[in-house]
């Protein structure tokens, strides 16, 4: 199902899971895995039959940040990609979802370590899971280094201001109940649990009709940064034409004949 050998890709009915699989470093971002979620990402845009994806780690950590020796593709983790990221030098901003916004609904599902560039990663997934003993933070400024994944555009318009200049001013961890706090996650659920809640979610949007999923998440954040006038028109140019879908008239028939759609992306 492709994947590297620092990512693995698995299906779960309707969902394509991405599991970040480099625990002895936890979960550390290297080339491969890079390369990895880069494909990931294509993969689950490319086929219709994927209609959610969740992101998660191995080994009870989702991603400590970057592995910089292994990006500059120094040593045995790296050197076969190296062409890859020279093809393309753009290629690790859009796997970190920093360069690229994924068409399918993206669930993370966190446990252990989430910080520096996993923090990052995580501002680019739509719905945030966390087991309880997570942490979370950007480190970057404690090292004298910027956190150039796009969490100084990104944090405060995700969580409020005070806060998000506060994660990204100190250096600090957070705990998983204080990033829920604050609203960078939303559900905190037993450790070991994330993956399982996570995909309980995304089984849910599975159930939903796929176009109009796609076509909410588009307008969501293509609205975002627009005035209430502005946004206002443009949710009427993506919501109007799923009235004439095949699928909202299935949904509509399901409905009153009281069975389960079934959605067919017309």
């Amino acid at each position: 199902m492709g994947g590297t050998e620092h990512l693995t890709v698995t299906r779960e009915g309707a969902t394509l899971v991405l599991t970040l699989d480099r625990p002895e470093a936890k979960n550390a971002l290297s080339l491969p895995m890079l390369v990895g979620l880069h494909d990931g990402w294509t993969a689950a845009d490319e086929d219709d039959s994927v209609r959610s994806v969740v992101l998660t780690g191995a080994g009870g950590a989702f991603c400590a940040g970057m592995d910089l020796k292994a990006l500059a593709g120094r040593g045995m983790d790296g050197e076969q990609y190296r062409e890859r990221l020279q093809a393309d030098p753009d290629l690790h901003w859009k796997a970190m979802l920093r360069h690229h916004r994924p068409r399918k609904p993206v669930v993370a599902a966190v446990e252990g370590a989430c910080v520096a560039g996993g923090t990052e990663i995580l501002q680019g997934t739509d719905i945030r899971v966390a087991g309880q003993s997570a942490t979370f933070g950007l480190f970057e400024v404690r090292r004298g280094l910027f956190p150039i994944g796009g969490s100084t555009v990104r944090l405060a318009r995700q969580i409020p201001r005070t806060h998000a200049l506060e994660m990204l001013l100190t250096g600090r961890p957070y705990t998983a109940e204080e990033a829920a706090r604050i609203g960078l996650i939303g559900h905190v659920v037993p450790d070991g649990d994330a993956l399982g809640k996570a995909l309980e979610i995304a089984a849910r949007i599975n159930d939903c009709g796929p176009l109009a999923v796609e076509a909410v998440k588009a307008s969501v954040y293509e609205t975002a940064a627009m005035t209430e006038e502005d946004g206002l028109k443009s949710e009427l140019a993506r919501g109007w034409p799923v009235f004439d879908t095949a699928d909202a008239k299935e949904g509509a028939r399901a409905f009153a004949e009281k069975r389960p759609p079934v959605f067919r992306r017309a």
